[in-house]
């Protein structure tokens, strides 16, 4: 499992940092290679969820192998990729295989190990999250300097096939599986497109200039077939997604307020990059090793989080660490003049997110029914990428914004730093409100057998 989680959070902070060299490959230009990152996120995104009801009535041991054969073979076409066009078709199937491993990942540790044990278990997956995302930059740099970006491809065929073997003969198979029904595919019709276009959007808001009329567009639609697909799973005989789920008061914290926290992190971890190199405090190189800050020090926080919240319930470490979060952001918006004090601040920020997300994740899953576990995976799966669009989109719009507006009456120094400024205090903001919610859980629900 945590190969599996280790190898999707390096490939998502890889394929980044050789967006440039494929654009130079290819002669394309930079919006056409960006969907070299967006369609594997347009359809990890929109499969997560589908992949996690699926594998409820199916098992989730043979999904989750399956996810790791395609994840390897499309990693393949992607290297031996002639063009654009087929390297983003291989991309979609790449998000594929990524959506069969992640929908299946937490389900398949919440119903493996003992309940007294939960959170350990998915602190220790969390670490493995972590270390890939703080391993992602510097060794995609190398790889790409090494033999160019066919390399950050190659690099997952004799992980996946490790993976594969091991998950073949390792996993268990799903001993509690929901009863088989039809696909609602009226509801896969409406969520689809609805989370393709709510993405879609989200990602152009980030760009500057903002193009306005595309991103309103979009959002819109997604809106409204959200709100469509809501409305049936209500009225569904077998709904894609069960209601019910959300009637649990735990299910539904939980699944808010991690969405703010993945739209935090991955907030600050846009930003800062802009700060440091914008105001001459550091280059890419330097500004890639304070980021890791943030990565390492979650990494490390997220397995004790996991055994104090099978100790003592998953509130208090959740709660605790989003206030954490929120002070050390607090600091950040007021003390940002030096890389030294910004590490700093990250690693508080990271430690805050350790002990939140594996103890909310094992939150989610405690109060999901067994036969229910992929689909409660695949909703958690599915808002950290809802939660990595948004930080994107709403840093990129906070900075772009408060930075234009702080040139008119300061250098293009000071100009950052407002924008830096007024990005942090927003992120502490939501850390609060995720804070309140993770707050309206209940207090032991790990320790129960």
């Amino acid at each position: 499992m945590c190969i599996g989680a280790f190898m999707g959070q390096l490939d998502a902070s890889i394929v980044t940092l050789a967006l440039p060299s494929m654009q130079r490959d290819f002669g394309v230009t930079v919006s056409q290679v960006e969907w070299v990152a967006l369609s594997y996120l347009l359809t990890l995104v929109g499969l997560v969820t589908v992949i996690g009801r699926v594998a409820d009535m199916v098992g989730r041991k043979a999904l989750y192998t399956y996810g790791f054969a395609l994840f390897t073979l499309a990693s393949m076409a992607c290297a031996l990729a002639p063009s654009l066009q087929f390297l983003v078709v291989a991309r979609v199937v790449q998000g594929g295989g990524a959506a069969l491993l992640q929908a299946n990942s937490v389900a398949l540790i919440s119903t493996a190990v003992p309940r007294h044990m939960l959170g350990r278990g998915i602190g220790v997956q969390g670490a493995a999250q972590a270390l890939g995302l703080a391993l992602g930059p510097a060794v995609g740099g190398f790889l790409v300097a090494l033999g160019g970006w066919t390399l950050i491809f190659w690099v997952n065929v004799p992980v996946g096939v490790v993976g594969f073997v091991l998950g073949w003969f390792l996993l268990p198979r799903s001993r509690h599986l929901a009863a088989r029904v039809r696909v609602d595919r009226l509801g896969l019709a409406l969520f689809l497109p609805a989370s393709a276009l709510t993405m879609l959007g989200l990602s152009m808001a980030a760009r500057y200039p903002l193009p306005v009329a595309a991103v309103v567009s979009a959002l819109v639609a997604g809106t409204v077939l959200f709100g469509l697909f809501a409305r049936w799973q209500l009225r569904a005989p077998a709904p894609l997604i069960d209601p019910g789920l959300f009637r649990r008061a735990a299910f539904t914290a939980g699944i808010v307020s991690g969405l703010l926290s993945y739209l935090v992190l991955f907030g600050v971890l846009f930003v800062v990059p802009y700060l440091l190199e914008g105001t001459g405090l550091a280059g890419p190189a330097q500004a890639g090793l304070v980021l890791t800050a943030l990565p390492v020090a979650l990494g490390v926080a997220a397995p004790a989080a996991g055994i104090v919240a099978d100790r003592i319930g998953a509130r208090t470490p959740t709660v605790a660490g989003m206030v954490v979060a929120a002070v050390a952001l607090g600091v950040l918006a007021v003390l940002h003049g030096s890389p030294g004090v910004i590490a700093a601040g990250l690693a508080v920020v990271g430690a805050g997110l350790g002990a939140f997300t594996p103890s909310n994740n094992a939150a989610i899953m405690a109060a999901a029914p067994h036969h229910q576990a992929g689909l409660a995976s695949g909703v958690l799966n599915m808002t950290r990428g809802m939660g990595t669009a948004l930080g994107v989109a709403v840093a990129g719009l906070v900075f772009t914004v408060s930075s234009q507006h702080a040139v008119l009456d300061g250098t293009a120094t000071v100009a950052v730093s407002h924008g830096f400024t007024a990005v942090m205090v927003t992120l502490c903001a939501l850390a609060v409100l995720a804070a309140v919610l993770a707050a309206l859980r209940g207090g032991r629900e790990l320790a129960q057998p």
